[in-house]
This record gives C-alpha cells, sequence and structure tokens, in this order.
C-alpha cells in the first residue's frame, strides 16, 4: 500500500461502513431500524461495562440498548430511542488482531446488534450477515 498514511480510522468511518452495512440489509430489516440511533464511541461506558460484568473495555465491541420489536407496546412512550452501539477502539483492536477487513467487522458487530434489535438466534443473524455481504 505504497503511499497509504497509517492511520486509525476515526468514529466518521466506522459510521459511514456502520451505514453502509444497514443499506445493505433486506429491506424488511431496513424498514424497522429507522427510529434506531447509531453511536460510535471510543468504548462503552464504566457503567454499561460493570452491568455486564465485562472487566477489559477492549472485550465489548458493540450494543444493542433498547427493547426488541417483538417486545414493544404502545405503553413505550417517554422511553430512550433504541440504540446501536459501536466502540470504536475495541473494533479497531479487533481489526489489527484478526486481519478482518474493517468494512466486515463492522458488518459483523453491527449485524450483531440489529440481530438483538429484532430478538433473533446466533443462526438467524449468520443468515442476515450473510445477506449483508
Amino acid at each position: 500500500m505504497a503511499g497509504q498514511a497509517n492511520y486509525a480510522p476515526d468514529a466518521a468511518t466506522i459510521e459511514r461502513l456502520a451505514r453502509d452495512a444497514l443499506a445493505r440489509l433486506p429491506e424488511a430489516f431496513r424498514a424497522h431500524l429507522g427510529d434506531v440511533v447509531l453511536r460510535v464511541e471510543e468504548f462503552a461506558a464504566d457503567a454499561v461495562l460493570d452491568e455486564l460484568g465485562i472487566e477489559d473495555p477492549f472485550d465489548l465491541t458493540g450494543l444493542y440498548s433498547g427493547r426488541p420489536v417483538g417486545e414493544k407496546s404502545s405503553g413505550d412512550s417517554g422511553t430512550l430511542p433504541d440504540m446501536i452501539h459501536l466502540y470504536r477502539r475495541p473494533i479497531l483492536d479487533e481489526w489489527v488482531e484478526t486481519g478482518v477487513s474493517l468494512e466486515a467487522l463492522v458488518t459483523h458487530v453491527l449485524v450483531h446488534e440489529v440481530g438483538h434489535h429484532f430478538g433473533l438466534s446466533d443462526a438467524d443473524m449468520h443468515a442476515l450477515e450473510e445477506a449483508a455481504g
């Protein structure tokens, strides 16, 4: 890669890759993701890590917060919007360790969190990831 600068992709780059991955999801899924907020942060907050029992912040690359689609009700008004959090530093760390393309890794993490939004099984998430390419 002669002439290419060595740099760590910033949050905007991670978000662009994630939005591109969202755009590749089947329409049946995209139609239910319009209100989901996508956030790219450096790491999960300490309170989130504590709640999940995770000691090393590099162990969490993404998180879905909200209620799965099938569990929503009309009484949910006033609740926070559903969110997909992508954690830049752990994603970059995994990218360097695995050698997987950054695009493929961001797609994998995003699809996993989208899967939680829909209450999907791991097998369903794998099929969705295949569809998102």
